[in-house]
């Protein structure tokens, strides 16, 4: 079935060319089929902290302002000082916090350390799905992310339950699907814009390519 539903999904929507990175010369990051250097890869860790509570468009104005000041990097953030990180970092909402943790983040990648799920665990403010965005969209990693997203869909599918620990859903997706990173990359962006489009807190069913696989399906518009 896990199967089925990303092949459903990218029948409807196609490929989504995640993570959105910032091209050579530009400011604002745009989906370009994800980084292809360590500047982008960088890019990725920030926006995935960046993101935490808060939407994209929100994560991707601070980048912007980053990109503007000519900080984004392990050295330009390292350099940069808490209070100029946190105002330049503003749109993405908890500056303060973020700037403390970008800090945290720039060192390690600065020091050189090994990019592993152990380490970036260790680090302040790096939760699980934080931790596997940077894995899977920055390193190509088989990490499948799990987001409020995953667990709306796929409670309603009624393939898991939406309430249980992050780990427990991460390894039933692994376990139902290829471990395959760039298949996890494209379903889980597929997951997210399906979610935007039709599953979303008040669900839209009526035109829902998954409607027929969906338990809840009629319980929205």
């Amino acid at each position: 079935m896990f199967v089925e539903i990303y092949q459903r999904l990218l029948s409807e929507y196609g490929p989504q060319g995640w993570w959105p990175v910032t091209p050579p010369g530009e400011r604002t990051p745009r989906y370009t089929g994800g980084p292809r250097d360590s500047a982008q890869r960088f890019e990725v860790a920030v926006g995935a902290l960046l993101t935490q509570n808060t939407s994209w468009r929100n994560a991707s104005r601070a980048i912007e302002n980053l990109n503007d000041a000519r900080l984004l990097s392990p050295a330009g953030i390292g350099g940069a000082g808490k209070n100029a990180l946190a105002r330049l970092i503003r749109p993405a909402g908890y500056f303060n916090q973020k700037a403390a943790r970008l800090e945290t983040l720039a060192r390690f990648f600065e020091d050189g350390s090994a990019v592993t799920r152990d380490n970036l665990l260790a680090l302040a403010g790096v939760g699980p799905e934080t931790a596997d965005s940077i894995l899977l969209y920055g390193f190509g990693k088989p990490f499948f992310v799990v987001d409020a997203y995953t667990r709306r869909i796929f409670d309603r599918l009624g393939l898991l339950d939406g309430r249980a620990p992050y780990e427990r859903i991460r390894r039933i997706f692994e376990g139902e699907i290829p471990r395959n990173a760039r298949l996890y990359n494209e379903y889980h962006a597929l997951i997210v814009e399906h979610a935007k489009r039709f599953c979303r807190k008040r669900p839209l069913c009526g035109d829902c390519p998954l409607r027929d696989r969906c338990r809840a399906a009629g319980a929205g518009a």
